[in-house]
């Protein structure tokens, strides 16, 4: 490799696994490596396999032919049907016909992984692609092996037959039906495949081969058998699958292949519930699939009945989880697919919910994990946010089982926990460290097992009848007679007796929340009761404005006015909270606390939407008399410590009733080593004289929000002046430079490193920070401080255009993009919850949306969001120059 080309595997998870490959790749095809230098695309292909496999690394060296084949495979479509891949065996099988069909099967397999992987680990194709990429393999390669092995058996024994209702003898089919992930289409690199074999009804073969005649059932036992080896014979190359055969009926003693009536019988009178579930997930792989469709319609009600309870569902499930749970206590680390929280637990959740509801419901029969989950959320039996949720666990989730198990192709499904191969796995991951790593674990397996106690703990809320119409969780219906029988949300109590004009009157008033919010300040009351009133008083408040804006009743403008109002009411009750807290710690006269609330992000910019974090800077007065004010027994950076702390836990805090909000403190000076609350005059002299370009782009938007409030005001005038007046004396150029390269690394680091097709509207390119960042940047470059009047991003872009700032052309793709993000960013918070990324592959959500934003489609939506992106992206350039490239970072 030469040194220009050096930049393909420098940028790898395992660079040194990379080099490694070329290196022994010299050694034993001194040949193949001088052709294959000479091809960058197919080089960056090699290298890229090797550094996130040392399985398909070494596959390449064994049969360095196939990196001439992955060539040719490089623009085929992301998903082969198994026709095709039958197709491409047939001639594999022709072309190595030296070899046993067994090895032929498992070097075929190994062949194609090396396409399917390269199309993961590149993101060419969804992860439903992917696994549906692997099971149409299995189906060939099943298909290949039926196929010989009945010839053989033919051979044999002459074929199986049987007669019919006339007494006219005809051929008695033979079907494998998959199970588990196969059976829906979800299998893993590394799965074992679960197999049921079936034929169709008893008799005789016809005696015309060499052993004579036998017994149906011996006949297709013996088939059966054959298959197993065909496909399941370890050599010293492996084997294609692993075989499981003890999901049949009767299990390890039950025989190898069972007729179709025996199969009926078993399963509707003596098959336990769990075997029942198993067969939610069960198609025809290879064989007559008519087989298979008839044995089906015979259980089908069986395994979704009517009759059956929510209750008695979800019970049977839970205790097919428990079951795992206690296999599963020993073992270390965490499990992607038996842990808590993992891949299993998003199955068990979808199949109890199919098994509860499908008897009644034939739509939500669906094998397919995601299928059946976006099903179950379009009859409303999760909600929006949660599918969202569970699409993107189980997508990381699959993603790390795959990483895993490429690494050596075994049946593995725990990350390790040495420090050295977790950062491994973190970086294959396309994360850039092992905490990113861990918090991402825990971030999905928290958001599934979360759902799955929800699920579990609430059984009898999940019926629901058919004339009911879905709301919201914060909405009720009623019925209204009219003369039309249309149906409307209700208001919540709170509202009950308002009528809507008084409603929206008296929606965004900080003194009304204020005065709400006091409800939680009883001196009497211990703090964790006091917590738990703000958390139920905030969140009445909170739901207020929820239903008003879902039901059409507010803008968005006003929605988040009225979020921001409640935001800062709710900093003041903290505050007071707090104070009583240190009175009764110090037992001290405590009037007022002289400690200023700073509002940076959306709280600064006065545009707090749902689950918005706040972002705070804690000030207190450090004049020189303050320490006479407060206890004596104490100094000022003791007392006011304790003070954030307490405030800090009462506004984030988890009780039993919820969170409030998640405050964000790392925007304080010298970031998490920084301490949580600091003098203003410290403050001020940090802003003066170590405060670094990023910093000043944060804290154009500080704003007064809370506490002492002449304190914040002197506070947020004097550092507005010191930011503006270090940024003149740095100069354009250093400005934009440093406003580029911080904007392009929270690019690479918060959008590009995600395993996903989900569109980052906030960190991605053409994101809300490109409008965010060139507009701060000119507010420091042309000294046009925020307006105190109006902190939003609309009236700062528009006044940017007015003073000569912007052009006439980026003031209105800046300002119309914004809107579009914005409106977008809002109605995804309300569809979905807490994220920066609209999701791809919930298109119940994205129809939602869409139609929250008057859009006709998510076609539309995502047509509109590429332009806007694009055009963003371009104004950015044209404001802040584009000098800088993410490489340089």
């Amino acid at each position: 490799m030469s040194s220009d080309q050096a930049y393909l595997t420098d940028d790898l998870p395992d660079p040194e696994a990379a080099r490694r490959f070329l290196s022994l790749l010299e050694e034993r095809h001194p040949r193949e490596k001088a052709k294959l230098i000479k091809n960058d695309g197919l080089l960056s292909d090699a290298v890229t396999l090797a550094a996130y496999s040392p399985l398909l690394s070494t596959t390449l060296l064994q049969n360095p032919e196939y990196l001439w084949w992955l060539n040719r495979k490089k623009n085929s479509p992301s998903v082969r049907t198994k026709d095709e891949l039958m197709e491409a065996l047939g001639r594999f099988v022709l072309t190595h016909s030296q070899l046993d069909l067994h090895t032929q099967l498992a070097r075929f397999r190994r062949r194609e992984l090396l396409r399917i992987f390269l199309s993961d680990i590149r993101r060419l194709a969804t992860i439903a692609e992917i696994t549906e990429d692997i099971s149409n393999l299995a189906d060939a390669i099943l298909e290949t092996a039926l196929r010989s092995a009945e010839q053989e058996m033919d051979n044999r024994f002459g074929k199986p037959q049987t007669n019919d209702e006339k007494g006219r003898s005809t051929a008695a089919e033979f079907c494998i039906v998959s199970l588990g992930k196969l059976g829906s289409r979800e299998l893993n690199y590394a799965s074992d495949i679960d197999l049921l074999f079936l034929y169709s009804e008893d008799g005789h073969t016809s005696g015309t081969g060499t052993r004579g005649s036998v017994t149906n059932r011996e006949y297709f036992v013996k088939l059966g058998e054959a298959v197993v080896q065909l496909v399941g014979k370890q050599t010293g190359e492996g084997a294609a699958y692993r075989v499981d055969m003890r999901l049949r009926p009767h299990g390890r003693v039950g025989a190898l292949a069972i007729s179709v009536d025996d199969a009926v019988r078993y399963y509707t009178t003596d098959a336990r519930d769990w075997e029942r579930q198993v067969l939610i997930r069960s198609r025809p792989s290879a064989g007559d699939p008519e087989v298979y469709k008839d044995f089906f319609k015979r259980v089908e009600s069986t395994v979704f009945s009517k009759n059956v309870t929510v209750e008695t569902a979800l019970e049977s499930v839970r205790l097919s989880k428990q079951s795992i749970d206690r296999e599963q206590k020993s073992e270390r680390g965490f499990n992607v697919k038996l842990g808590r929280g993992g891949i299993r637990e998003i199955e068990f959740l979808a199949q109890a919910l199919q098994l509860a509801h499908g008897g009644r419901d034939r739509w939500l029969r669906a094998p397919h994990t995601l299928i059946s989950l976006s099903r179950l959320c379009d009859r409303n039996l999760i909600s929006e946010a949660e599918l969202t949720e569970l699409f993107g666990a189980y997508e990381f989730l699959r993603q790390l089982e795959h990483v895993l198990q490429m690494e050596s192709g075994l049946q593995t499904h725990t990350v390790p926990d040495d420090d050295v191969r977790r950062n491994l796995v973190a970086r294959r991951m396309g994360l850039g460290s092992i905490s990113e790593l861990n918090s991402e674990i825990n971030k999905h397996s928290g958001n599934t097992h979360r759902i799955f106690e929800r699920v579990f703990a609430f059984e009898s809320a999940m019926r629901r009848s058919n004339d009911r119409i879905a709301t919201d969780a914060n909405q009720r219906i009623v019925r209204m007679d009219d003369g039309g029988g249309l149906e409307f949300p209700s208001p919540p109590e709170a509202l009950a007796s308002t009528t809507l004009g008084a409603r929206i009157s008296t929606l965004f008033r900080r003194h009304r929340y204020q005065a709400e919010l006091e409800t939680a300040i009883d001196p009497n009351a211990e703090f964790g009761e006091k917590l738990g009133r703000f958390r139920r008083a905030w969140s009445r408040l909170h739901t207020e404005i929820k239903n008003a804006d879902m039901d059409g009743e507010v803008s968005i403008r006003d929605a988040k006015n009225a979020q921001t109002a409640l935001a800062e009411a709710s900093i003041d009750t903290a505050l007071e909270i707090t104070r009583h807290e240190l009175v009764q710690r110090y037992r001290s006269e405590l009037p007022s606390l002289p400690v200023a609330v700073m509002g940076l992000g959306k709280l600064g910019g006065a545009g707090i939407d749902y689950d918005s974090d706040l972002d705070l800077v804690l000030l207190y007065d450090d004049r020189s008399d303050i320490e006479e004010q407060i206890v004596h027994d104490v100094t000022a950076a003791e007392f006011f410590g304790r003070a954030a702390e307490i405030f800090v836990t009462t506004l984030s805090s988890m009780t039993r009733d919820g969170s409030i909000y998640r405050v964000d403190l790392r925007l304080r000076p010298y970031g998490t080593n920084g301490q949580s609350i600091i003098g203003a005059g410290t403050f001020a002299d940090y802003m003066r004289d170590s405060a670094a370009i990023w910093e000043w782009l944060a804290y154009v938007k500080l704003r007064a929000v809370g506490g002492d409030i002449s304190l914040a005001a002197d506070v947020e005038s004097h550092v507005r002046e010191i930011i503006h007046s270090r940024a003149k004396d740095a100069g354009a150029d250093q400005l934009a430079s440093e406003t580029r390269r911080v904007r392009l690394l929270l690019e690479k680091e918060k959008a590009g490193r995600r395993r996903s097709n989900d569109i980052d509207i906030k960190y991605g390119l053409g994101g809300m920070l490109d409008v965010y960042f060139s507009m701060r940047y000119l507010q420091l470059r042309d000294n046009v401080p925020d307006n105190p009047e109006d902190r939003s991003t609309d009236f700062m872009l528009r006044h940017l255009y007015e003073v000569g700032s912007l052009t006439a052309q980026d003031h209105e793709t800046l300002l119309y993009g914004y809107r579009f993000l914005s409106s977008l960013d809002h109605h995804l918070r309300l569809a979905v919850g807490r994220t920066t990324r609209l999701p791809i592959a919930n298109q119940k959500a994205l129809e939602l949306i869409s139609q929250r934003m008057d859009l006709e489609s998510s076609n539309e939506l995502i047509e509109r969001l590429t332009i806007h992106r694009l055009n963003i992206r371009n104004s950015f350039d044209n404001v802040v120059g584009s000098n800088v490239t993410v490489r340089e970072l």
